[in-house]
């Protein structure tokens, strides 16, 4: 080992400089080689009066570095989500895929479509521009009846409704609110390894309590609207309850119950409107309750104009609750693992049917929240076809939203949004209203196939669908 210090700073590798330096044997020696004590001075001085300056640029030099690669990982990350077809990237492909399907069927089941296209040889140009036309006419009227009509912006100015510009997203939102619940409901049971069809019969549960409460009760203002949401959710859990406690006292599986709590509570509903004592308005004949006091009526946010009441609210405050529940709590944690592996749940200590009975009756009252929140903003009575298709609504939003309460909001508004633009684009282009529920159904399809989108879009396999907890409720 040398005994020159002034070789140190000299030695093997690079300078500060990004000079190479000679190692022993490698070469001839430099002018600072340890033979020449006035080279090795003037090396060491030369390193001293440089280093301040040269540890400042590697600084610099490194922090770059580090910048350029945290934007190239980020950068990295989404090029390999999109190659990989993550489930988001599949879910976005798959709504994309459903448009154009759509736009297809729209173009080729216009008469005047078909009549261009059959000269297409002799008069290309005006065939596919036929088709465009066809196409671009149905998608504005849908954007314009579900998101923004630039008409209304005109009107405004010229002494029209302000309140006539957010119509079309007060529509969407008025529209989205009870798929939100639903859909959260159906998810729920998802994230706790459970299928939960019954989506229906805990909706109706929901709203014959919440329909009682708002005719037959006396209450104040406030207080009628809290009491008849509670009464809504307890409504619809009693329904949820019911299922996972069969499921966890004799193993009958959730599926089997929940499609026939549906016809039994389709059948009870019919009932309750078509007997006086019960719900049935006084001296009608038809299956029709009385409408609910105006107390217990959610307001409207803004106003009447936009459409959206206050149910919107309670749908997102609900699909943040349920977001602490699974990621922040103790009992979420339990669902998400009961969901994921019930015997590694129960090995580690988990009550298992305690679980799949608290998961049933969050879910029934999410649903009954819904059937609420319908009751008090939108129908204010209740007839035998108030429960709509909510609840199978509700297991393709949870199916869009991969059972995540984010996604099932975002699914929610996608199908609110086209539900709120169909009539609007069958006014405009005389476009059936049923190609929205095609474009819903497609979308579905797509989003429950991703090896079909993967295939189509040539996207690698995915190192993770997400999905996985879904189907656990068919075996657990």
């Amino acid at each position: 080992m040398s005994d020159d210090p002034g070789g140190v700073p000299a030695g093997s590798g690079q300078d500060q400089g990004g000079t190479e330096n000679p190692r022993p044997g490698d070469g001839p020696a430099s002018p600072a080689s340890p033979a020449d004590p006035a080279g090795s001075a003037g090396a060491g001085g030369d390193a001293a009066a440089s280093g301040p300056a040269g540890s400042a640029d590697d600084q610099g030099d490194a922090s770059a570095e580090r910048g350029l690669g945290r934007f190239r990982g980020l950068d990295r990350a989404i090029l390999d989500a999109i190659i990989h077809g993550s489930p988001t990237v599949v879910t976005i492909l798959a709504v994309i895929s459903a448009l154009v399907l759509g736009a297809l069927i729209i173009a080729f089941s216009d008469t005047a479509v078909l009549h261009a296209w059959a000269s297409f040889f002799s008069a290309p140009g005006a065939a596919i521009s036929a088709a465009w036309q066809s196409i671009a006419s149905a998608y504005s009227a849908l954007f314009e009846g579900a998101i923004f009509n630039p008409h209304t912006v005109a009107a405004a100015f010229h002494g029209g409704s302000v309140g006539a510009i957010f119509y079309p997203l007060s529509e969407t939102a008025s529209e989205a609110t009870p798929l939100v619940l639903t859909g959260l409901s159906v998810a729920l049971a998802f994230r706790a390894g459970l299928f939960n069809i019954g989506a229906a019969s805990q909706w109706i549960g929901g709203a014959i309590v919440v329909t009682y409460l708002g005719f037959a009760v006396s209450l104040p203002p406030v207080i009628h609207v809290i009491v008849c949401l509670a009464g809504g959710f307890a409504g619809g859990a009693v329904m949820g309850w019911l299922v996972g406690d069969l499921k966890a006292r004799t193993g009958a599986h959730e599926v089997i119950v929940t499609i026939m709590l549906n016809y039994i509570m389709y059948d009870l509903l019919s009932y309750v409107l078509d007997t006086p004592k019960a719900l049935q308005l006084p001296h009608q004949a038809n299956l029709i309750s009385p409408n609910i006091a105006a107390d217990a009526q959610l307001p409207h946010v803004g106003g009447p104009p936009p459409q959206v009441g206050v149910g919107f609210l309670v749908a997102l405050a609900a699909a943040a609750g349920m977001w602490w529940l699974l990621e922040r709590s103790t009992t979420g944690f339990e669902f998400r693992t009961v969901g994921a592996n019930p015997s590694a749940a129960r090995t580690a200590g988990m009550s298992v049917q305690k679980t799949w009975i608290l998961a049933m009756l969050l879910a029934g009252g999410l649903a009954g929240l819904s059937g609420a929140v319908t009751i008090q903003g939108s129908f204010y009575s209740l007839n035998f076809q108030s429960y709509g298709t909510y609840g199978i609504d509700g297991i393709t939003v949870a199916l869009l939203g991969r059972a995540r309460p984010a996604g099932v909001v975002l699914a929610a508004l996608l199908f609110g949004a086209l539900n709120a633009g169909g009539p609007v684009m069958e006014a405009a282009t005389s476009v059936p209203i049923d190609i929205a529920e095609v474009i819903e159904g497609l979308i579905v399809l797509f989003v429950a196939a991703p090896p079909l989108i993967r295939a189509v879009f040539r996207l690698r396999e995915a190192r993770g669908s997400g999905m996985e907890a879904i189907a656990k409720g068919w075996n657990g």
